[in-house]
């Protein structure tokens, strides 16, 4: 399979992230900085699976996408290079890349949804050197605007291209803002929060509730009990790369 430059260069830097940022640990660790209970059944772990058969039924539908930019006040660009995604449609060969098979090319242009991982043990966290992106202890992988500098560190870090950075002011690309949720500025690295702001109100991801044909499930991984569970142990899922050792919170049932 012949890789793009580009993909070549983002799977190079998530490499030596997670080979060579090890020493950085303790000193950019994020607020989640506890140590580590001896049982991760004492708290919460949030996933997502998301059923590519249903997914699939509606084409071109996008009300996830739509649902979460409107929530959190994503600017639609129209310029390519400085567009800002929080979750969107990406091919199923780019997707997952070291899955081909002859008998599955005619599925390659399949779009699937994807987002920010949320990893057990995110590149990202690693090698932010002010600690504006960590991870809190249910498993969401934060950022903190005000803390960002725009080194683009962990955009670098990414093996999964899940962060966006604001070459131009977001605001005037808005047509409607959201009062609940704040808007960026130029220069900071945003992305996919798990809709942290409704977990604290009890509420699902806008984009699980915008599901048309419910394909996506959300809930806590650490709970046998809980849907997603349920879900994950009757169907045969697949992660993105889990091979690079991040170990995604987002699984497609395939």
């Amino acid at each position: 399979m012949k890789l793009s430059r580009k993909d070549f260069l983002r799977l190079a830097a998530g490499a030596v992230a997670l080979a060579g940022a090890g020493g950085l640990v303790h000193a950019v660790n994020g607020p989640d900085a506890t140590p580590r209970l001896r049982s991760g059944q004492d708290r919460k772990r949030w996933g997502m699976v998301i059923d590519l058969q249903k997914c699939h039924e509606e084409k071109g539908c996008d009300r996830c996408a739509r649902a979460c930019h409107a929530t959190h006040n994503v600017p639609g660009i129209p310029d390519k290079a400085h567009e800002v995604k929080w979750i969107w449609n990406e091919r199923s060969a780019d997707v997952f890349p070291f899955q081909p098979s002859e008998y599955t090319n005619q599925s390659a242009d399949a779009p699937l949804p994807v987002l920010c991982n949320h990893c057990t043990d995110p590149a990202c966290v690693r090698v932010c050197p002010t600690r504006a992106t960590w991870k809190r202890q249910d498993g969401v992988v934060m950022m903190d605007y005000h803390r960002c500098i725009g080194c683009r560190y962990c955009m670098a870090a990414c093996p999964y291209g899940s962060r966006s950075f604001n070459y131009e002011d977001p605001r005037p690309h808005l047509e409607r803002i959201n009062p609940d949720f704040p808007t960026r500025t130029a220069g900071v690295v945003e992305k996919c929060n798990f809709c942290e702001e409704r977990l604290a109100r009890g509420q699902l991801p806008a984009c699980v509730e915008a599901c048309p044909r419910q394909a996506m499930a959300f809930g806590d991984l650490n709970d046998e009990q809980s849907a997603i569970r349920r879900i994950l142990a009757r169907r045969f899922s697949v992660q993105r790369q889990p091979e690079l050792g991040c170990g995604p919170s987002i699984f497609y049932l395939v």
